[in-house]
């Protein structure tokens, strides 16, 4: 990938985070930490990686996109709106009374949502599902699978990387979000998940890992799974909760947050204008 690229790519993964803090702080409340997480990792998806058309979403021969750990909703919200899928102004509506974008995706209400997700566990489940689907049909396309690390307390998710690996339907490439955090506090001082990469391997899975915020990383690993002909595969990001802003970084309570206090909406206020001027000074070279 080509440095133009890693920018371009870089300003989408801010844009992201951008809409989403806006949209957050006017709501009042809502899943940052999660969705910031994901942001690079989206931003190559739908970037570069993704077969897609904003204008056609129910395009049979899209790649797919399940986003497991649903509550990252507004993140995902935010790339389809910058992709073009509908209006940004919609991005105002979330969680409101009638809304296309409730707080968690669903299939039914948003354009570019794939599958309805919240329920912790069925998101891979859904996933095994649509990429069976595609094998049956003889189709190429790729389904991408996006778990949360807390998420992976579920068995459900076992169950389906089970069936996954048994059929070798590496058609199907596994995410899993390693942010560290869930919404009671450390992964692991609720439920140790120890090594997600080696548990994978151990579950049949071709499995790698980058870090969360490594654009040409991301890119490369997930190029490299693609070329697996006879195995499950899985790319363990070892992200950060509320990556790529500092004062999200270390905020103890930053998966679900709440702006109801003078400390936490400016530095809001500081996070969105460097933001803008961040993403103002590399448009440039793209």
């Amino acid at each position: 990938m080509d440095e133009q690229t890693v920018t371009k790519l870089s300003v989408l993964a801010d844009k992201v985070r951008l809409d989403t803090l806006q949209t957050l702080k006017n709501m009042g409340y809502g899943h940052l930490g999660g969705s910031f997480s994901i942001a690079e990792l989206l931003a190559v998806l739908y970037g570069k990686q993704m077969k897609i058309d904003p204008k056609n979403p129910k395009w049979e021969e899209r790649d797919r996109l399940v986003l497991s750990k649903g509550h990252a909703g507004p993140g995902l919200y935010a790339m389809l709106a910058e992709m073009g899928y509908f209006e940004k102004s919609m991005l105002a509506t979330l969680n409101e009374g009638g809304t296309n974008l409730p707080s968690h995706p669903d299939r039914l209400k948003t354009p570019g949502v794939d599958a309805t997700t919240g329920s912790l566990g069925q998101g891979t489940s859904v996933a095994a599902g649509i990429a069976t689907g595609l094998r049956l049909d003889k189709k190429e396309n790729y389904v991408y699978l996006i778990c949360g690390d807390g998420e992976l307390n579920e068995g459900q998710c076992w169950e389906a990387f089970q069936y996954l690996a048994h059929f070798k339907l590496n058609n199907c490439i596994v995410i899993i979000d390693d942010n560290k955090k869930q919404l009671d506090g450390l992964t692991v001082d609720i439920m140790n998940p120890f090594d997600f990469q080696k548990k994978m391997e151990a579950f049949g899975f071709y499995t790698l890992r980058v870090k969360g915020h490594d654009i040409q990383g991301i890119d490369e690993a997930i190029n490299e799974l693609k070329t697996v002909e006879d195995q499950a595969v899985c790319l363990v990001l070892d992200s950060i909760k509320g990556q790529g802003v500092p004062y999200f970084e270390v905020l103890q309570d930053n998966h679900s947050v709440k702006f109801n206090n003078d400390e936490i909406n400016q530095a809001t206020e500081e996070a969105i204008a460097l933001l803008e001027k961040s993403i103002k000074e590399r448009e440039v070279h793209v």
